[in-house]
Parts: C-alpha cells; structure tokens; sequence
C-alpha cells in the first residue's frame, strides 16, 4: 500500500504527459516559443547517452534533466558545462549542490549563451552604421529535491530567465519539476518523469522599439510611438524515461534508459541510450538523440568520460560528448566535475 501511495505522482505526470501529447501531434509549432537556449542539454555525460537521463540522473547534471535526481548526491558535487553550439554561439553552464542529509538537496546553477557582437546595418546604410550589436540569453535558479522514501525521490527548480538583443530585453521566470522512482527488485529499474520551464510568458521592451513619427502639415510634429511585439510561451518539455542496469557486477555496470518527449513547440519524440562503466571509473556512452521527430537535423550522439580520485575525498571527472546535427554538422561538449 506504501509503494502504491509513493506511485500517484508518478503515474499522474505519465498521464499528463501522455494527455498532452495528443493535443496537436501532427502540428509541429516551430518558433512559437521564446527562451530556446532553455533546449539546449547540460552535462556530457547526459548528451553522450542521446539526452536519455530522465530516469539516470544521480548527478549534479539532474538539475537540467530531472530535479529530483540530485537527492541522489551523497556529499557535494559541481560542474562546469561548455559547448560550442551551432552559427557561432556558445554556451556556459555551472552547477553546484549539497545535500543536508534528512532536510534534502540544495543546488544553485546559471546557464550564459553568447554571440560576437554584429554590425548595426540599416535599408539606407547596408554596410552597417558604425554601430554594433549583442544579443545572448542567461538563466539563474535554484534547485531543492529530497528523498521521500528510500526509493522515490521528488526535486523543484526556480528559474529567472532573460534574453536580450542590442537594447531590448525579454525576462520571465519558471519551475522545473521531477520525480524518480526506484524498482530496486528489477535490476535496479528506475521510472522517472519531468516537467521542464512552466513558468510566464516572455515580451522584448526596450528603446529599440520607440520611433519618431513625423504628423502634420509638412511632417512638422514629431510624436514617440512604439512598436507592438507579441508575448510567447516558454518551451515546455514533459519528459517520461525508464532505465535498467542490465548488467551490474563489481567490476561492470551497463545501464539503458529511453525517455519520451513532449514539447509545446515541435513533435513528440524519443531519446535513447546505453552508459558503459568499467569500475565506475571508465565510462562508454552512446545514443540516438530526436528518434521520430519531424525534420530533425539531430541523431546520433556518442561519448567517453574519467572519474579520477584526487584525494580520499576529492573526485575529478571528465566528460566529453559528440552529437551529430545532420546538416548543421556537429557538435562537441565538454564537462568537468567535482565530487567532494
């Protein structure tokens, strides 16, 4: 009766995700969202794995793939994520938490996207103006996840999340919720669910939308008016992934998890992958990242990772990861982290 108790809010997240993804399935609703660097996935070794970590997260990674992941972290844990994303832009993420023993886990982290800057160019000067302009986006939150019983867990992201180009500024704020079930008796089965940024809408305003009018007899009065821009969702993705060691030994462990997702701005779809572990040490990864999605540039993802003991109490590791975007190339991450 206990487990049955523990299951309700796993099977309602499955049932909501499951009620979403038939509300416009054949609609894929590109760029009606704003915020799309929240889309791009932290950690390495997730990445490696396809982005099927739903049900894996037990690292400080979690915060971005399921929250309720990092009650799994023992002591304290950071990490710091950079990739070199597609059309020049890059991107930065550092993570930190700490468990309190029976208070629960307590993470912070902030994710940077930026760009070189580019010419100011206008229909009278198409070699620019002289001027330059920046755009790039940040979020900042804070993470809480805890233990509720020895195998279900449930963890909270808040997010303050901006965007901005040249003068203009678009900001909004949202939650990220998980939970992580454990079937110990099934190889360790793990069933997992998440909802990632459900939080408001987001609006640019800034001086870049004011403009001079001339009215009047001979344009002789000169008043302000203001452009009018649209208000947009943030990109909602409801993730379900199950996970199984199939192999676990002392020496060996290979783990497989899938996920199914649903976003509010694009097709459902699945990520899948397998993690190899050789004493927990040295890790083998690969993936299919996007499987079904429609006119998906991405695919096949792979990667290697170094969990290397400093001290007694001190753990490096070293994660790198490559996903194939199709078209768009490729792409390369790289993440290190601490245990202490």
């Amino acid at each position: 009766m206990k487990k049955i108790i523990i299951l309700i809010p796993l099977i309602f997240l499955i049932l909501i995700c499951h009620a979403f993804s038939q509300i416009g399935a054949s609609l894929t609703k590109t760029g009606t969202t704003a915020a799309q660097f929240l889309k791009i996935g932290i950690g390495s070794r997730a990445l490696g794995m396809g982005g099927a970590f739903v049900a894996s997260s037990n690292d400080v990674s979690a915060i971005y793939w399921n929250p309720a992941g990092i009650a799994l972290i023992e002591n304290r844990e950071a990490a710091f994520n950079h990739v070199d994303w597609l059309m020049d832009v890059s991107f930065d993420h550092a993570s930190f938490a700490m468990n309190f023993g029976d208070f629960g886990t307590v993470g912070a982290f902030v994710g940077v996207m930026s760009m070189g800057e580019m010419l100011v160019r206008t229909v009278e000067k198409p070699e620019g103006t002289g001027e330059y302009f920046g755009a790039g986006a940040m979020t900042i939150g804070l993470s809480y996840a805890r233990n509720l019983t020895q195998d279900f867990a449930i963890g909270f992201n808040a997010k303050y999340i901006r965007e901005f180009i040249w003068h203009e500024i678009a900001q909004g704020f949202a939650l990220d919720i998980g939970t992580l079930y454990r079937l110990q008796f099934l190889n360790e089965t793990r069933l997992a669910a998440s909802i990632s940024n459900f939080g408001t809408k987001m609006k640019l305003s800034g001086r870049d939308l004011l403009v001079l009018t001339n009215t009047g007899p001979g344009g002789a009065n000169i008043i302000n008016t203001e452009h009018q821009v649209d208000e947009y969702d943030l990109p909602l993705l409801f993730r379900i992934g199950v996970a199984v060691d199939a192999i676990k030994s002392e020496q060996m462990r290979l783990t497989i998890e899938t996920n199914a997702i649903h976003p509010n701005d694009n097709t459902e779809y699945l990520n899948t992958g397998f993690e190899y572990a050789w004493n927990e040490k040295i890790f083998i990864r690969a993936g299919y990242k996007s499987l079904f999605e429609r006119d998906s540039e991405q695919g096949l993802t792979w990667g290697l990772g170094l969990n290397y003991r400093l001290v007694d109490f001190v753990n490096l590791k070293f994660d790198y990861a490559y996903q194939d975007f199709g078209r768009l190339k490729n792409v390369h991450y790289l993440t290190l982290g601490v245990n202490f």
